[in-house]
């Protein structure tokens, strides 16, 4: 399997995750109470870790290894996208999850965990189809 393809199979399932966060799990949260909310956080952001760190790990090093390779516009556009991606992760997703699991939340954090999840959705988005376009650019 070549690194492109790979590539395009990692950000194709990082987009579809994503996309089901958005759309269907982070606004699910304000439908629960905050005991049970505690519960299911504790078990969801398990889950989850075990799903996407890897992904990401892996999409991080696809594309790192690539900028050294290719050192082309597209691949030095992705790996800034994904470090993008990873500081907006670190310095807004952790702070707005850990006052889910210390109980410190309200109404507005999960508001504001659906509102700045647009920006993860969307530069996932760009990935993909940068992906798909490199895909179909190298195999014409």
């Amino acid at each position: 399997m070549t690194s492109t393809i790979a590539r395009l199979l990692i950000d194709f399932g990082l987009a579809i995750l994503i996309w089901m966060i958005q759309l269907m799990v982070y606004p699910s949260f304000k439908h629960f109470s905050n005991d049970e909310l505690l519960k299911w956080h504790k078990k969801y952001t398990f889950r989850i870790a075990c799903m996407v760190i890897p992904l990401m790990l892996v999409q991080l090093f696809i594309y790192g290894y690539q900028v050294l390779k290719f050192q082309t516009t597209y691949h030095i556009l992705g790996i800034g996208i994904v470090l993008l991606i990873w500081i907006i992760t670190l310095l807004n997703f952790v702070p707005l999850h850990t006052e889910i699991l210390n109980n410190t939340h309200t109404s507005k954090t999960l508001t504001k965990l659906v509102r700045k999840n647009w920006d993860r959705t969307g530069l996932w988005t760009v990935l993909l189809i940068l992906s798909i376009l490199e895909f179909l650019y190298r195999t014409h």
